[in-house]
C-alpha cells in the first residue's frame, strides 16, 4: 500500500500547532531533526518510547505502543502532510525539508522574531567580523583593541544568556508540559 506524497503544500499556524500538539508527532520531528537522516521505525519509537518515560527504560508494551500508533497513525500522516519521507516497505523515515520550517515552531523564539540559536550565530559571526576588521587594520576598527571587542562580544553573550534565562525560564522545559 503507497502513500501519496505532498511536494509542495503551505501549512496554515493552525495546522502546525495541530501537528506538534501530538506528543508523538512533536517527538518524531525533534528526533528526526537530531538525526540529521533517515532512522528506522524501531529506532524512532524506542527514542520518543525513552522520551515519553523520562528517560527510564520503557516497558515492552510502551514501545509496541509507541511503534502501532506511529506505524498506523502519526508518520502516515507526517508523510502525506510532505514533512517525511516514510518508506512503509522499508520501515525507514526520512525528514524533508518541511520538517526544518516545523522544527521552527518548537524553538524559543527572541523579540526580533528570531531563534535563540539564529541570534546567537549572528552575534558571534558580527563579532568575529569586527575582530578580523580590527586585526586587518580596516579603518574606523583599527581604533579599537581587538581584546576589547572580545570582551564586548562575550558581555553581549553574557547578558542575552542570563536574559534568556531569566526572562524565560518556563521556555526551557518545553517537555516538561508533556509530563503533566
Amino acid at each position: 500500500m503507497g502513500l501519496k506524497t505532498v511536494e509542495t503544500i503551505s501549512l496554515p499556524q493552525f495546522k502546525v500547532y495541530e501537528i506538534l500538539g501530538n506528543r508523538r508527532r512533536f517527538e518524531t520531528v525533534r528526533v528526526l531533526e537530531d538525526a540529521g537522516g533517515s532512522v528506522s521505525v524501531a529506532e524512532l519509537s524506542e527514542a520518543i518510547a525513552e522520551a515519553e518515560a523520562d528517560g527510564e527504560p520503557p516497558s515492552k508494551s510502551a514501545r509496541d505502543s509507541v511503534y502501532s500508533s506511529l506505524h498506523q497513525t502519526h508518520l502516515p500522516k507526517l508523510h502525506e502532510l510532505g514533512i517525511i519521507h516514510y518508506n512503509r516497505d522499508a520501515r525507514t523515515v526520512k525528514p524533508l525539508d518541511r520538517a526544518r520550517d516545523l522544527s521552527r515552531y518548537m524553538e524559543v523564539v527572541t523579540y526580533f522574531g528570531l531563534t535563540w540559536g539564529e541570534y546567537y550565530r549572528a552575534v558571534g559571526v558580527l563579532g568575529l567580523l569586527t575582530v578580523l576588521a580590527s586585526l586587518l587594520e580596516v579603518p574606523i576598527f583599527v581604533l579599537i583593541d581587538p581584546i576589547l571587542l572580545c570582551s564586548i562580544v562575550l558581555g553581549i553573550y553574557a547578558i542575552s544568556s542570563a536574559h534568556q534565562l531569566w526572562s524565560h525560564p518556563m521556555e526551557f522545559r518545553v517537555r516538561d508540559l508533556w509530563r503533566r
